[in-house]
């Protein structure tokens, strides 16, 4: 039992209607292509470039091909310095190797050239605008990986003025060739209306011809077509099939969802137990809502034990990333001294921060704990609250 302080302070349950989170975002997955068996220390039988070369390793042999201006080894051996194939990873290695072939034309490495701009690091600075260059070079070629990219590029504005329809034109120059991220980024933009007329059948057929192919974020965005009865009929069991699969790839808001369905009974059998472990899954992974059911489970001793000090860090890693829900449990347990000692300055700076986000319960709870602060404490609690703002910025987009 919680105790009371004056009259009863509130506990937020669980998040009712939060899941179903749709992705809104274009993913944009910059796809790299491997090497193809290559970087083995094996003799050559005949060596590619010269038949006067015999027993010299593949990376040798690579080497002496690439240095002779052969572009497709060129590309090779940036693949191995880019992934650290039997050779220290090195980018700025990988970087040479991959302009001088993609300087030859080479598709493949014009786009993995173009990855390494729009990633930035140790090779070359960040650069959206160069980034681009060699996207649109590959994506010219037909480059499915590449002209998805461009597509992304367009989405987003980096590097180009943003434009829904030339990234439309540009993922839809992709599907044709099937490739699975571009398929679910065409639809994305048919879901929200971008580029093209929102149209929930269309995005629903794009969505399934991805996650048939296994890419996660498709699968799961079916699964929320499906929870939510948006361009199919409502199915919770056919929703909770697509969260699955994502799930087992380790996606965390369809490890979330899936939790939720289990917490709900919804398509499954209720059961907390196996709630709790989608819920720790995507927890671990950092994902916010699911650090929030988590710790709710452990207040309530829902599918674990009852244990308050566990529930004050999942409360507490939500809250960090300011979740209001969140802030008002770590701000409750701060104030009756559940699983963590009793301070009513702290209690006082999470219900600060989870009112000023309009959570009303928070804002209820601080009136009753002010009641018995001194005036030093409340200002206290209100210098925490506004260090707390003035080190965690708001997300462009936001959280809450």
């Amino acid at each position: 039992m919680k105790k009371a302080l004056l009259r009863a302070l509130v506990l937020m349950p669980s998040r009712d209607g939060a899941f179903g989170l749709l992705l809104g975002v274009a993913v944009g997955t910059l796809f790299l292509m491997p090497a193809h068996g290559l970087a083995q220390w094996a003799p050559f039988e005949v060596d590619p470039c010269s038949s006067d070369v015999i027993n010299m390793s593949v990376l040798e042999g690579l080497i002496r091909c690439a240095e002779s201006g052969w572009a497709p080894d060129q590309y090779t051996l940036g693949v191995i310095y880019d992934n650290g194939n039997g050779v220290p990873e090195d980018d700025a290695e990988a970087v040479r190797w991959y302009r001088m072939a993609a300087e030859h034309g080479h598709a493949s490495a014009q786009h993995a050239l173009g990855m390494m701009y729009a990633e930035g690091g140790d090779g070359v600075p960040e650069d959206d605008v160069e980034a681009v260059r060699w996207y649109q070079l590959s994506a010219e070629q037909g480059h499915a990986s590449a002209q998805s990219n461009l597509g992304v590029m367009y989405d987003n504005g980096n590097g180009v003025p943003e434009d829904d329809a030339e990234a439309v034109r540009w993922y839809r120059l992709s599907v044709e060739q099937g490739f699975a991220p571009a398929q679910y980024n065409l639809g994305v933009m048919y879901d929200n209306g971008n580029g093209v007329p929102e149209d929930y059948g269309e995005a629903v057929d794009w969505y399934r011809l991805s996650a048939e192919q296994g890419f996660a974020l498709a699968q799961y965005n079916l699964g929320v077509m499906y929870d939510q009865g948006n361009g199919v009929p409502e199915d919770y069991g056919e929703a909770v099939r697509w969260y699955r699969f994502s799930a087992e790839q380790g996606f965390p808001a369809a490890q979330y969802n899936l939790g939720v369905m289990y917490d709900q009974g919804n398509g499954v059998p209720e059961d907390d137990a196996e709630a709790v472990r989608w819920y720790g899954l995507s927890a671990g992974q950092g994902y916010v809502f699911a650090q929030f059911d988590l710790g709710v489970m452990y207040s309530r001793g829902e599918g674990v034990p009852e244990d308050d000090a566990e529930a004050v860090h999942w409360y507490r890693l939500a809250a960090e990333q300011g979740d209001a829900l969140a802030q008002t449990n770590l701000g409750f347990m701060y104030a009756s001294g559940d699983g963590v000692l009793r301070n009513l300055v702290f209690s006082h700076m999470w219900f600060n921060l989870a009112a000023a986000q309009g959570n009303e319960t928070a804002q209820s709870n601080n009136e009753k704990i002010e009641q018995v602060m001194t005036r030093e404490q409340i200002v206290e609690g209100q210098r925490l609250s506004r260090e707390w703002i003035e080190a965690h910025p708001p997300s462009p987009e936001g959280l809450n």
